[in-house]
């Protein structure tokens, strides 16, 4: 079985149903791959494992299970270890450590790309691309603005890979925006 994004990519397709959750999986990818860029790494690697990292929530959405039946499956199927590790460490609840810059960048963006999303959505143009920074770091104090994203996580992932929490938010906002048509944020026609 080849292990690239082709198969990634029906991985995920596999697992999950949910556009929205697909869309998130590009989103996180886009940002692993601009990451990647960033690092002068290969973008590959970053890139599936941002895409894989959350295709068995969809099925098993509790810290019970959430990330443990997925890397199970990635083992079986003989994904590279390395990036099985990283999709286990970008859960806090699961205190694997990351050790790799892949396994970093993964815990640095997951969070990052619902709250730039959310913002995208609350704008009158509904565009990731107009999205300003300092609007995400004013959206970060306000607890009752999506909820559901952790923004301590968020803190401490920029922490992590040693970029300022300012130029971290806007290098994963002009990834996602240059995927804007498939995450539906490109603009209200």
């Amino acid at each position: 079985m080849a292990h690239d994004r082709d198969a990634a990519w029906k991985l995920l397709c596999e697992w999950t149903e949910s556009t929205n959750l697909r869309k998130h999986a590009l989103a996180v990818e886009a940002a692993m791959r601009a990451h990647a860029r960033r690092l002068g790494q290969d973008e590959e690697p970053f890139g599936i494992v941002g895409l894989i990292h959350d295709f068995d929530y969809e099925k098993n959405p509790t810290t019970e299970t959430h990330v443990w039946v997925g890397a199970k499956v990635l083992r079986e199927q003989g994904w590279p270890e390395e990036w099985v590790t990283a999709i286990e460490g970008h859960a806090s609840y699961t205190g694997v450590p990351r050790q790799t810059d892949v396994a970093r960048c993964l815990f640095a963006v997951d969070e990052l790309t619902g709250l730039l999303t959310a913002a995208a959505l609350v704008r009158p143009d509904k565009a990731i691309a107009s999205v300003e920074v300092k609007s995400v770091l004013k959206r970060m104090k306000e607890k009752a603005f999506a909820r559901s994203v952790n923004r301590e996580d968020i803190a401490r992932g920029a922490e992590e890979i040693g970029m300022p929490l300012e130029e971290h938010i806007a290098l994963v906002r002009d990834a996602m925006a240059s995927i804007a048509g498939e995450l539906g944020l490109a603009g209200a026609s």
